[in-house]
């Protein structure tokens, strides 16, 4: 049997997160989903969302992505990320193996911004 292989990034509130004004937050937040659309727009990054309770900011799982890269790679590449280098997030990395063929993803676009959220939401 044949596997395909991806790598699975959780992001995650530090033990000690910055504490931030709105604008700050908004600002992060903002960064964060444009970075999130360049990797999309580079192939690299395959699907990516919010994971745990929106309601909960200190919650500790925030994110989940899949992304076509070794795990270092995924590390290096999602470390670029503004609210990454700002303490905001924290990554985790884990190699993910399932049978080839199993899953298949299509290109689509990823907000930018949190206005772009909102949207299409409404």
């Amino acid at each position: 049997m044949e596997f395909d292989q991806l790598t699975v990034v959780l992001l995650v509130t530090p033990a000690a997160p910055p504490e931030l004004t709105e604008e700050e937050a908004t600002r992060y937040q903002n960064a964060h989903l444009a970075h999130l659309a360049d990797l999309h727009e580079r192939g690299v990054l395959l699907a990516a969302g919010p994971a745990g309770s929106l309601d909960e900011p200190r919650r500790h799982y925030r994110g989940v992505s899949l992304m076509r890269c070794s795990p270092d790679e995924a590390l290096r590449l999602k470390g670029e990320d503004p609210a990454v280098q700002a303490g905001v997030f924290e990554l985790v990395a884990l190699p993910w193996m399932f049978p080839s063929g199993a899953l298949s993803f299509s290109r689509t676009t990823f907000p930018r911004s949190m206005d772009d959220v909102y949207q299409r939401v409404s």
